[in-house]
């Protein structure tokens, strides 16, 4: 079996930044394309610090799945 070694140009950036803080999930969008995606499917009332979102760990998983779902790389 071939292996093929990553190189920089292979390896893309995350677009969100994603932290377990045990009972809130934070969520730190990186790209416009997730900015946009928290603009879009995030509500207005939702907890921020500073430029990241603050969510509930029994809703976190949902979020992050929305996120994959539509193509955002999270890490």
């Amino acid at each position: 079996m071939e292996h093929k070694k990553l190189t920089p140009q292979h390896v893309s950036a995350p677009d969100v930044l994603v932290r377990n803080e045990g009972t809130v999930f934070v969520f730190c969008p990186l790209t416009s394309r997730a900015k946009e995606w928290t603009d879009q499917h995030v509500q207005t009332d939702a907890q921020w610090f500073g430029n990241a979102l603050i969510v509930d760990h029994r809703f976190a998983w949902g979020v992050a799945q929305g996120m994959i779902d539509d193509g955002l790389k999270l890490q």
